[in-house]
């Protein structure tokens, strides 16, 4: 078996337990459902092909360290990437800090916001934070699999932290979404905040 032959399978056998999922949907509602699985409800907008592999509901664990915070700090999170059928993806991610055994400690960050890729192959993406921070990404498909965005404008409420600018990189990782995010805030430079491996329970 080629290593391409084996990369189909694994693929196969990682969407055995994901293919017939989906969110929830509202059977009374007068507009197409939005939906985290390809295979089900409106077909994918061609403006959204170069973000076809980020489509799914993934859920894993990461860490949080920064030097303004006694880290690193182990989290969970569950992110939502979906679509109705027009040129952008929804975005949602909700996370949960773990104790040193795994258990759940409480809630933590909530973001949600849209993936809007452009003609060009820039892709914007637009996140309101639960901690009163709202950011504008800009950035590029580094490849099929992998993209890289920084934020051009961050706006805070008054009660947010001094966040001044941000920079992600998702990509696919054997199968499943990994990211990584550096920051400036309180002071800091930019440097690495947080990054986790997500893997698919969705589509």
């Amino acid at each position: 078996m080629t290593s391409g032959d084996e990369a189909i399978a694994a693929a196969e056998e990682r969407a055995a337990s994901t293919r017939d999922r989906n969110l929830p949907l509202w059977d009374d509602l007068p507009i197409p459902n939005d939906t985290a699985n390809l295979r089900l409800g409106a077909d994918l907008n061609d403006a959204c092909l170069a973000l076809l592999p980020m489509v799914g509901v993934w859920r894993g664990e990461g860490e949080v360290d920064y030097p303004t915070i006694d880290g690193p700090i182990k989290f969970a999170q569950q992110l939502t990437v979906a679509h109705d059928g027009r040129p952008f993806l929804i975005h949602e991610a909700r996370s949960w800090l773990l104790n040193e055994d795994g258990s759940v400690l409480r809630p933590a960050a909530r973001e949600t916001g849209f993936w809007r890729p452009q003609a060009d192959d820039t892709l914007e993406l637009l996140l309101t934070h639960s901690s009163g921070i709202v950011e504008l990404f800009y950035g590029k498909p580094r490849n099929q699999t992998s993209w890289e965005l920084g934020t051009d404008a961050v706006i805070r409420t008054a009660t947010a932290k001094d966040v001044t600018a941000a920079q992600r990189l998702y990509g696919l990782v054997n199968g499943d979404l990994g990211y990584v995010e550096e920051r400036a805030m309180m002071g800091q430079e930019m440097q690495p905040h947080v990054s986790a491996i997500l893997r698919r329970v969705v589509g």
